[in-house]
């Protein structure tokens, strides 16, 4: 059980299967310029048969730049983004990765959940020349991190 959602199931999203992912994250206002783009690892989340979000992550020898989280309207505010997020923190674990990283522009979702804010600058320098860094967050995003080991 992760954040209290027994059925949460993540699948693995093949780039021909992000047009749902990509129209979730249009609709949240996240960027989708670089969805086909080889690197990044995206999953679909399913609460039983129900579609309920995505999530993704970019790994960098041992850090990771989490990548446009996103709860489906009809589930938000019932701590489904809490157990995707939790499940995307457990793979970037598997994948040996210390740190999880990202670029936020409403941060306090991600500041009860352990993540602290940093300076553009403390962000490791391969993170830093990722599509995410360069070009697609505002530079207004906040940069955040959480340690995982």
């Amino acid at each position: 059980m992760i954040g209290g959602h027994p059925l949460l199931l993540a699948h693995p999203l093949a780039a021909l299967e992000r047009d749902g992912l990509a129209a979730a994250l249009a609709k949240a206002g996240l960027p989708v310029e670089d969805l086909e783009e080889p690197g990044p690892l995206f999953w679909r989340f399913e609460n039983g048969e129900m579609p309920v979000g995505f999530g993704g992550l970019e790994i960098h020898g041992d850090q990771a730049l989490l990548r446009s989280l996103v709860t489906l309207p009809p589930v938000r505010h019932r701590g489904i983004g809490r157990a995707i997020l939790a499940m995307l923190e457990m793979e970037a674990r598997v994948r040996h990765c210390r740190a999880v990283w990202l670029l936020a522009p409403a941060p306090d979702f991600f500041l009860r959940l352990g993540y602290r804010q940093c300076e553009r600058a403390e962000m490791p320098e391969a993170l830093q020349q990722t599509a995410q860094f360069t070009r697609l967050c505002p530079a207004s995003a906040a940069v955040m991190m959480k340690r995982l080991d």
